[in-house]
């Protein structure tokens, strides 16, 4: 099977297009790597962008994985209109693109951001969808322009991913375990914001095999899957990284608690992708940090601006920009 995975060199597909690799399929990326270029040789890299892209260059893939756009909300909030473009059109666009070419499978990158604030109720696909912020409108916005071209011969499955954490080949420090585990290890103290928000957490490993039901499921199914490894407060994570960072490190770890208000609250239940894709989630907030730990040892520095969306998103498109 041929797989096209586009935006295939960020901070998941780092990590996705490798396990893809090693399963026997044949795998190619397309990417205007602004992130650089962390894949592992024998990978066809495309450095095209996606709005370029033609029926005729994605005739011969059976699917297309869609991990592109803009990837959190403090770069949609930098930059709301470039954010709506590259979260809403352009995986619409290529999605038509694709249909046109015969593939068939499309699946997009979603977000549990789309949920916006659910109080304490655990929420479904069928659950409203009222996010305020641009982030998780051009996410719905994205969603719906894809999963709108679905038919009998063009299968869409939108992936709605709980926040990714853990090690990729492209590393980020500015994912909230990530983030945390970073000053455990630099400062011995973690902040933590809002202890009673809740967010749905997935593991890097979780998201690849989640990436991978969806591939590999019957192509009559079509749909949009909630995916995460676990619902946890923001207090509960601080409180878990902390534990697991003095086994490892035999530091103690010192927590500060701050009130601030935060408008994305939200947990999501993964029975539809258990029942329908087979999707087993199975690491937990400890695992993530041993994850983190085994391969971030060596690292020369945890600031450099690589390891940040917002820096590297600022420096390419906004260079004169200060805030």
């Amino acid at each position: 099977m041929r797989i096209l995975v586009a935006g295939g060199a960020g901070y998941v597909g780092s990590y996705l297009v490798p396990v893809l690799a090693e399963r026997g399929y044949d795998v190619d990326v397309v990417d205007l790597m602004w992130f650089g270029d962390h894949l592992p040789e024998g990978i066809r890299r495309i450095r095209k962008d996606l709005f370029k892209v033609t029926e005729e260059d994605l005739k011969g893939y059976d699917q297309i994985v869609f991990l592109a756009g803009l990837s959190n909300d403090p770069m949609a909030e930098f930059d709301p209109s470039m954010n709506f473009v590259f979260n809403a059109a352009l995986p619409s666009y290529v999605a038509f693109v694709a249909k046109k070419a015969g593939v068939k499978r499309f699946v997009y990158a979603s977000s549990c951001s789309v949920y916006g604030y659910t109080v304490n109720e655990l929420y479904d696909e069928k659950s409203p969808t009222t996010c305020g912020y641009p982030y998780g409108i051009s996410k719905l916005q994205g969603e719906r322009g894809v999963l709108q071209l679905q038919d009998e011969h063009f299968s869409v499955i939108a992936l709605r991913k709980g926040t990714v954490c853990g090690y990729s080949p492209r590393m980020r420090f500015d994912l909230i375990v990530n983030t945390m585990y970073k000053f455990a290890r630099t400062q011995k103290q973690i902040t933590v914001n809002n202890p009673s928000i809740w967010r749905p957490i997935l593991d890097i490993r979780d998201a690849a095999s989640a990436y991978l039901r969806a591939i590999q499921a019957d192509y009559s199914l079509s749909g949009v899957f909630n995916v995460c490894s676990g619902n946890f407060t923001v207090g509960q994570v601080g409180d878990m990284v902390k534990a697991e960072m003095e086994k490892l490190n035999g530091d103690r770890i010192g927590i500060a608690l701050k009130d601030i208000k935060d408008f994305r609250n939200y947990k999501v239940t993964v029975e539809k992708a258990k029942t329908y894709l087979g999707f087993q989630p199975k690491y937990i907030i400890e695992d993530v940090v041993e994850h983190l730990h085994r391969h971030c040892n060596g690292l020369p520095s945890f600031d450099d601006e690589q390891y940040y969306n917002i820096q590297v998103f600022r420096k390419l498109h906004h260079p004169l920009r200060i805030e």
